[in-house]
């Protein structure tokens, strides 16, 4: 590479650092650490008092950066974790390698409109393949996992633990480049809650709240939230979906009170394993949707 686009890198590092994001240097023309790993750790420099791995030699000292891209023309990773970013991958579906595949913002787009916002505005960067990258600043002492399309479909995270390509950075595939200016917004609540690892459960029998209506809207859903209770891993929201669709006609009909159907349900999604925000975006989505689609009790 040339001189030029050393000095490119180099910038691209210097104003992610400037953001206060902390970067460390990647091979050029890839994606990989250019850090060495342990087993070839010479325990001197920075690694004096032991071997340190990229996310803890990742900084945001300018003359610290111009060393290190002095050497070479290194893509620029940024340490999310230290950073104290959460960043959005949306992919393409060429980058799954799958024509067939979902694209990420079309389901990252279809999660927002379910929970009720729009796709949150923030610092974007289009990666070399097509896709987007969202960032946004992570609530303070709030340590998030890194998810690979559990929120949605070809939606990944970053978080504690991981990285990103900044902007700037070269592939074989292309560029990483931003999108626009803005500075990264606060991670929206609504997305935290979903981010935000489930709480251990105890292994005991699901207790759901008290419930009060007609015999067959009870027994209904009595029965639909056992179905949400014991759904498998990776079927549990859907599921959750579709027996809140189902029990919804009785809430249509007045047979069952809204607010007990939606308490039975959380109690049963939670159990499941699912957030509470995920429950909560899901009912209330299944029970609108039952509701406006409900045909009058004489015809169901």
């Amino acid at each position: 590479m040339t001189q030029d686009t050393r000095s490119a890198l180099l910038s691209a590092a210097l104003d992610a650092a400037e953001r206060g994001w902390y970067v460390f240097p990647l091979r050029p023309g890839t994606k990989r650490p250019a850090l060495h790993g342990e087993k070839t750790c010479t325990r001197t420099g920075p690694c004096a008092a032991g071997h340190r791995k990229w996310e803890q030699r990742a900084t945001t000292d300018p003359d610290r950066i111009r060393a290190a891209w002095s050497q070479a023309a290194f893509n620029v990773g940024i340490a999310t974790g230290p950073s104290g970013l959460v960043v959005v991958d949306l992919d393409t579906p060429g980058h799954k390698g799958n024509a067939d595949a979902p694209c990420g913002a079309t389901t990252f787009g279809a999660l927002c409109e379910r929970a009720g916002h729009a796709v949150p505005d923030s610092y974007r960067v289009r990666t070399a393949s097509g896709g987007t990258h969202l960032y946004f600043t992570a609530p303070p002492g709030v340590r998030l996992p890194n998810t690979a399309g559990t929120i949605a479909a070809s939606v990944d995270t970053r978080a504690s633990g991981g990285y990103v390509v900044a902007a700037g950075s070269i592939v074989p595939a292309g560029r990483y480049g931003a999108l626009n200016d803005a500075v990264a917004a606060p991670l929206p609540g609504w997305l935290l809650g979903i981010l935000r690892p489930a709480l251990v459960r105890s292994a005991g029998p699901l207790r759901l709240p008290a419930v009060s209506g007609s015999r067959a809207a009870v027994a209904a859903l009595d029965a639909e939230c056992a179905s949400v209770a014991a759904a498998p891993e990776g079927l549990r929201n859907s599921t959750l979906n579709r027996s809140a669709f189902k029990v919804g006609r009785f809430v249509a009909w007045g047979d069952l009170p809204r607010q007990v159907a939606e308490d039975a349900f959380q109690a049963a999604g939670e159990a499941a394993g699912l957030t509470a925000a995920e429950c909560r975006t899901t009912i209330r989505s299944a029970l609108n949707s039952s509701a406006r689609t409900a045909r009058p009790r004489e015809a169901a």
